[in-house]
């Protein structure tokens, strides 16, 4: 695999929910990367493994300090901190004003998260939360080196119109122009909808043919629960059975969705004698102690998740 990045287009449609909660469950080991040029919020939300707060200066802010004199993907684990469950993430900024250490950095960070997957030191695919983007957004200079931009929209007319409008311009500036209606271009461009679940499939199909119809170069690949409760135990503020909220189990099934439908095509061998897919940096893999499975993933919340 590689970079996976998700953004929105206007508003707080819940993007870094979604991407907490995909990264959460995500099968291979998956490294969490707050990226939004106007600053993180998972120092606010969440805790770290050992219970206290996470460190704001370790993150993105010292990455932008390392990429400056040089950045090859293993440095990246440097800066990682592990939240309480287990997921591993370099929060984000602390304001927007920080985002001005990572001018100019934009295409090397997408290169170097990219290249973690093909990594023999600690291979994960990097899941980067990319908030809110326009048209002179920084964080874009990162997606042609995705292998999948998750564009994330409730479902009122007006979210989707501006959706559809987003990734219309994404798919031009990516892809080189207007696509016919049956054209996908590379990096594929999804639309995650946060949704209630009870009519969520019927709702997926009439906003992928409005998709089609505009030639927008995106498809509808799955549906995230609009589960309150849920969102609150992910970020430890509720207790609960976090593995059988309707958040975590809708992001595991768009997960087996895209995995299913996309997996081998973004499946890279690792270096003979490394560590590879399943091993991970230091022994923790994807079946291991900090990769997805290990922390809120399928086999439920690990030690001091929330319960």
């Amino acid at each position: 695999m590689a970079l996976i990045a998700l953004a929105a287009d206007k508003g707080s449609p819940g993007v870094t929910t979604t991407a907490v909660a995909i990264s959460a469950v995500w099968p291979r080991r998956a490294l969490l990367a707050e990226v939004d040029p106007a600053g993180g919020d998972l120092v606010y939300r969440s805790a770290a493994a050992h219970g206290g707060p996470l460190d704001p200066n370790t993150g993105m802010l010292s990455v932008a300090a390392t990429a400056r004199r040089g950045l090859v993907a293993e440095q990246l684990w440097d800066h990682a901190q592990p939240m309480s469950g287990g997921l591993e993430v370099l929060v984000g900024l602390g304001n927007s004003e920080q985002s001005a250490g990572l001018v100019g950095l934009w295409p090397t960070l997408g290169h170097t998260f990219a290249g973690l997957a093909q990594s023999a030191q600690g291979a994960a695919d990097v899941i980067a939360d990319c908030g809110r983007i326009g048209a002179d957004s920084p964080s874009v200079d990162m997606f042609p080196h995705a292998s999948l931009v998750l564009l994330v929209s409730r479902t009122e007319p007006e979210n989707l119109a501006r959706i559809r409008d987003r990734a219309g311009a994404l798919s031009a500036k990516l892809h080189g122009g207007q696509r016919g209606a049956a054209q996908l271009g590379t990096p594929l461009i999804g639309v995650l909808l946060i949704a209630d679940p009870g009519n969520s499939g019927r709702l997926a199909g009439q906003v992928n043919d409005m998709l089609v119809a505009a030639q927008a170069g995106a498809r509808v690949v799955g549906v995230i629960a609009h589960d309150t409760g849920g969102a609150n135990q992910l970020n430890g503020r509720k207790r609960g059975r976090l593995e059988k909220s309707l958040l975590v189990r809708s992001a595991r099934k768009v997960v087996g969705d895209l995995h299913q439908q996309f997996g081998a095509a973004w499946t890279q061998p690792v270096m003979p004698g490394g560590e590879g897919a399943h091993g991970g940096h230091g022994g923790h893999g994807a079946h291991g102690g900090h990769g997805a499975y290990g922390g809120y993933g399928a086999r439920g919340p690990g030690p001091g998740a929330p319960r």
